[in-house]
C-alpha cells in the first residue's frame, strides 16, 4: 500500500485504521477485533485509538487485534486534555500502554487542547519519548493558530502530527492549515474521512464518479483525502468487507474531471472558516 514517511524516518500507509466506538459492546469485540487484524493483513498497519474511545476498550480491542503482531503496527493512541499535564501525563500513558498491552506508543496526541498550558504539555511529551514510553507525539483538533502557538514552543517543533476532521463537508483545513502543515512537511491525520450518519456517501456527485471509476462512494471520499501528498486517512471498519472496500481505495487515483465534480457539489473554502470537530 502506498505509504509516507514520518520525521522520524517510520513509514506508514497513507490509509490506517480508525477505531472510535470500538470496545463499548462486548458482543462486538469478536467482529472488531477480525476487522482490524484483516486490516493489517491488508497493510493498513498504522492503527488510531485513545483512552476516551470506549473508557479504554476501544484500546483493549486493538491490544486483542495486534497481539503476536506488534512489529507490523504503528500504534497511535490519544490522552485526554485533562491529563496532559506533567503529572497527569505520564499516568494516562501508562494506563494506555497497560490497556494495550505493549511497551511504547508509536505515535501518542493530545486528543483536543484543554486548560493545561501547552508548555507543560510539550514537556510531558518530550519526557514520555526520552524515557521510550513514546516514539512521537503529536496533537488533535488544533486550528492553524493553535499549531503555530505550539510550534513556537520550547520544544513545540517536535509535533510529528495533527489529527483533523477532514472529509469533502469538512474542508476549511484546505485555507490555511493543510499549508501549513505542507510547508513544514508535518502530516496531517484525517478523521471521519468518510462523513458521518451516511449523509456523504448518499451525495450524487460522489456516486457519479464512483459509477465512472468502477468503485464505492466511500473508495471515493478516501482516495479525495489522500490526494495530499501529507493526508493520512484512518477509516474505521467493523467487517472484512468493509475493510476490504477501505483498503482498495489506496490504488484509486481521482482525475481533475472527478475533483471538479467534486469540488462543484463540496466548495472549497474561500475565507478562514472555525475548525470542524466532532
Amino acid at each position: 500500500m502506498r505509504g509516507l514517511m514520518l520525521a522520524d524516518g517510520r513509514r506508514v500507509p497513507v490509509l490506517g485504521q480508525g477505531t472510535w466506538h470500538m470496545g463499548e459492546a462486548r458482543e462486538q469485540r469478536a467482529a472488531e477485533v477480525a476487522a482490524l487484524r484483516h486490516g493489517l493483513d491488508l497493510g493498513m498497519t498504522l492503527i488510531d485509538t485513545a483512552e476516551m474511545y470506549g473508557d479504554g476498550g476501544g484500546e483493549a480491542v486493538v491490544a486483542e487485534a495486534i497481539a503476536g503482531r506488534r512489529d507490523e503496527v504503528f500504534v497511535v493512541s490519544k490522552a485526554y486534555p485533562q491529563n496532559a499535564g506533567r503529572q497527569s501525563l505520564p499516568q494516562a500513558c501508562a494506563g494506555s500502554l497497560r490497556r494495550l498491552r505493549i511497551e511504547r506508543i508509536d505515535l501518542y496526541l493530545l486528543h483536543w487542547r484543554g486548560s493545561i498550558p501547552l508548555g507543560e504539555s510539550v514537556a510531558a511529551f518530550e519526557a514520555l519519548r526520552a524515557a521510550g514510553k513514546i516514539g512521537a507525539w503529536g496533537v488533535s483538533n488544533f486550528d492553524a493558530a493553535d499549531m503555530a502557538e505550539l510550534t513556537g514552543l520550547p520544544g513545540g517543533a517536535a509535533c510529528a502530527t495533527n489529527q483533523v476532521l477532514y472529509n469533502p463537508q469538512a474542508r476549511g483545513i484546505e485555507f490555511d492549515l493543510l499549508a501549513w502543515a505542507a510547508a513544514r512537511s508535518m502530516p496531517l491525520m484525517a478523521y471521519s474521512p468518510v462523513g458521518q450518519g451516511g449523509r456523504l456517501l448518499r451525495a450524487p456527485a460522489l456516486r457519479r464518479v464512483a459509477d465512472r471509476r468502477g468503485a464505492t462512494p466511500a473508495q471515493v471520499a478516501l482516495a479525495w483525502a489522500v490526494r495530499h501528498a501529507g493526508v493520512i486517512a484512518i477509516p474505521k471498519a467493523t467487517t472484512p468487507a468493509h475493510v476490504q472496500e477501505n483498503a482498495a481505495a489506496a490504488a484509486l487515483t481521482l482525475d481533475a474531471a472527478d475533483l471538479a465534480e467534486i469540488d462543484a457539489a463540496f466548495p472549497p473554502p474561500q475565507r478562514k472558516q472555525p475548525l470542524a470537530i466532532l
